[in-house]
């Protein structure tokens, strides 16, 4: 009999990578599908950093690699994070992955056991949660709708903690939302848990240059809970750099150090290569940062647009990120044919066949009634997309 570890039986799949593939084996048939439902920029890495790739290769950095990753580039993130955020950090305090996604998880699994729980503001990424399963912890989820931006209140979060509380998972940019906390709202956020010291923030803050609002805030600039708090980052969406692989940590010691040992024993350092490129993403040029940031907003103001000519979408204005999260509850329980639609994984179900257009429903991100857009594609492909997803849902009565 074959049978799984309980731990795997848990976990569900990823409803994001599940729509990618399903629009790939259309477009495998010869259809022309759109896919607005994977989060990664359109854009090439740009040319310095494949540079700096191709001399570490001929530099032959073919060997294993430190397991919190090289020195020079846990340098270059404490410079980023002092020039730009006015955090101090040590390179002992860093720990580079395989991706901001590995970060995250080192951290859940690094503090988080039977028993413990964990605060996540929804709608959230499909993964925290089943990261939270993996370390047999128990989700504590809390809701925030469009009609409050998307964002938890004090309040909110006063009122979730309690003494098995471990950790709070914060994503600002939002993925799926493009919702951004400003400062007075991280501080609103802080005040509570200075009050509750056995709390850690893990705050992912991989879209932070991806964002409309002038600049990013970081939760861990307050100084009552500052050595609590655990940035995530990496160079998958401000770099384009999505299938390099490398995120990180910037932690206490204590957690880096936990991270650290915990990545010892089942990955070790990450590649040596997408190292080196890391590093020059992040002390290098920062000219193609701004580039793509002016073609995302430029895409938002479209895509917003569109999307608020479709009848029944309730749309908002996200403020970072490079995704729409429109409530679409007006056509659940209508049809077309033979076809019901009962939530919104029907919708996206429908909009890709009958529209061609990949989606993702909001079940996935904790939010079942929204469904979330990537618009990291072309203007010329958000036209169509939209268009094709007005005529698809006027077919729905």
């Amino acid at each position: 009999m074959n049978q799984v570890s309980d731990r795997l039986a848990a976990l569900s799949p990823s409803e994001t990578l599940a729509m990618s593939q399903k629009s790939n084996e259309l477009k495998a048939q010869g259809i022309d599908v759109i896919n607005l439902s994977v989060g990664e920029p359109d854009f090439n890495t740009p040319d310095h950093i494949k540079k700096a790739a191709k001399k570490a290769i001929d530099d032959n950095f073919s060997f294993y690699s430190p397991v919190p990753g090289y020195m020079d580039l846990r340098k270059a993130i404490c410079a980023k994070l002092k020039k730009e955020n006015d955090l101090e950090f040590k390179p002992e305090q860093i720990v580079v992955s395989n991706g901001a996604k590995q970060s995250v998880c080192n951290a859940v699994l690094s503090l988080v056991g039977p028993g413990d729980e964990v605060i996540i503001p929804a709608p959230y990424w499909v993964s925290y949660v089943e990261m939270v399963k993996l370390a047999e912890g128990t989700n504590v989820v809390i809701s925030a709708g469009i009609e409050q931006d998307f964002k938890i209140t004090p309040a909110q979060l006063e009122a979730a903690i309690t003494p098995k509380t471990k950790a709070l998972i914060l994503c600002s940019p939002s993925n799926p939302t493009g919702s951004v906390y400003t400062y007075e709202e991280l501080k609103g956020l802080a005040d509570v848990l200075a009050k509750h010291p056995q709390v850690i923030v893990i705050s992912d803050e991989i879209y932070e240059h991806i964002n409309y609002m002038g600049g990013h805030q970081s939760i861990a600039q307050f100084e009552a809970i500052r050595d609590r708090v655990a940035v995530i980052n990496g160079v998958s969406k401000a770099y384009a750099m999505t299938g390099w692989r490398i995120g990180f940590i910037a932690a206490p010691q204590w957690i880096a150090a936990a991270c650290n040992k915990l990545q010892s024993q089942y990955t070790s350092g990450p590649s040596s290569i997408a190292q080196k490129a890391a590093t020059e993403a992040f002390a290098g040029d920062q000219s193609c940062v701004a580039d793509m940031r002016t073609a995302f907003e430029r895409r938002r103001d479209l895509v917003v647009k569109l999307a608020k000519e479709i009848p029944g979408f309730r749309v908002n204005i996200p403020q970072g990120a490079f995704y729409l999260f429109p409530e679409v509850s007006y056509y659940f329980g209508k049809s077309a044919g033979n076809r019901k639609i009962g939530n919104a994984a029907d919708l996206a179900m429908y909009l890709l066949e009958e529209g061609h257009v990949a989606t993702v429903g909001g079940a996935a991100f904790g939010a079942p009634d929204y469904l979330r857009f990537s618009y990291a594609t072309s203007d010329e492909n958000l036209v169509e997309a939209l268009r094709r997803i007005k005529e698809a849902l006027a077919k729905l009565k």
